[in-house]
């Protein structure tokens, strides 16, 4: 579902823009996000919302950066915004589509892949938009490098049983799998807001992590 425009968030972009939110000429920074972020690990969140989760696990883990990439405009204000409130200096999000990932990124630049309740995209003839299908995992291969670690989570049942089989056909180590995050022995230090959601619902989280 579009939100609707808020006018206000073109004025309000101006205060983050080019510090915390990147909107244009993204590809100068191929090969150069190392140097925003000296001696971190760089970790990038597709589809980060509103940035709860990017927000919070830079705020746990100093020693890593931490890129959002958020499509809709008015949506990507809030992280950015959130990441000045805070002088977070490392955050970065990146407002764009996800798909020219390769003309941002240097192979093996990015070590940590984050996809968290993504579009399930439920009928069939769309499997190809789903972003943990072979194509997007192809693109991923690229961008993470050998040894690069992938983190899914989804309250749809249906996605996450795809996109294992979908991990599996592209040969890909599955080092953590439930379909119970939360009661789990897997780590789960920060929620999505949709997570905290389907949660409270009583609607178990379906969690995988592979490393290409």
């Amino acid at each position: 579902m579009r939100l609707r425009k808020k006018p206000w968030i073109e004025e309000a972009m101006k205060e983050v823009q080019g510090e915390y939110v990147f909107l244009h000429d993204i590809d100068k920074f191929k090969g150069h996000w190392q140097e925003m972020f000296p001696g971190k690990r760089l970790c990038l969140e597709i589809g980060c919302g509103k940035g709860r989760f990017t927000i919070g696990m830079a705020e746990l883990y100093p020693d890593k950066a931490f890129i959002g990439i958020e499509t809709q405009h008015d949506i990507a204000y809030f992280p950015a915004k959130a990441a000045k409130d805070k002088e977070l200096t490392n955050v970065k999000i990146i407002c764009a589509n996800a798909e020219n990932l390769l003309d941002w990124f240097e192979p093996g630049e990015i070590k940590e892949l984050y996809l968290n309740f993504s579009d399930p995209w439920p009928k069939a003839r769309h499997a190809k938009r789903r972003l943990t299908h072979r194509n997007f995992l192809a693109l991923y291969k690229q961008l993470l490098g050998e040894g690069g670690h992938l983190r899914f989570k989804t309250d749809n049942r249906a996605l996450f049983d795809f996109s294992v089989e979908e991990f599996k056909e592209f040969g890909l180590q599955i080092i953590a799998l439930s379909y119970d995050l939360h009661h789990s022995e897997y780590e789960n230090p920060v929620q999505t807001e949709y997570e905290q959601k389907f949660s409270a619902l009583g609607t178990p989280i379906n969690f995988c992590e592979v490393v290409f």
